[in-house]
């Protein structure tokens, strides 16, 4: 297994939603992905069976997860357990890390 990447030769870019581009590492059990999402990106309301944590790096996110909707900053973190319905839109450009376990084979390039 792989353990150094560098996102300019051992990853490529990829588009997971319109507006949402990335650089993505997987392992067996998880992925991490590097995501820049472009200002007024909407992501639908959507589950999947992956628990998901993301952390906003740079810019304002609107984040709901379930019935609960806040505003996130550079520095937050949000923790979305599966199987639980969320959406989002960034405010500004924002930069988050997210990231899933299981892994994410849905976006898995190779």
């Amino acid at each position: 297994m792989k353990r150094f990447y560098s996102k300019g030769s051992d990853t490529r870019e990829q588009e997971v939603f319109p507006g949402i581009v990335g650089h993505l590492v997987h392992t067996e059990k998880l992925t991490v992905a590097d995501f820049l999402l472009e200002e007024g990106t909407a992501l639908p309301t959507h589950q999947h069976p992956h628990e998901q944590i993301s952390t906003i790096l740079e810019g304002t996110f609107k984040f709901t997860v379930g019935e609960e909707t806040r505003i996130c900053t550079t520095g937050d973190v949000v923790v979305i357990p599966g199987n639980t319905p969320h959406s989002g839109t960034a405010v500004t450009e924002c930069r988050i890390i997210d990231v899933f376990s299981p892994a994410r084979d849905d976006y898995r390039l190779e």
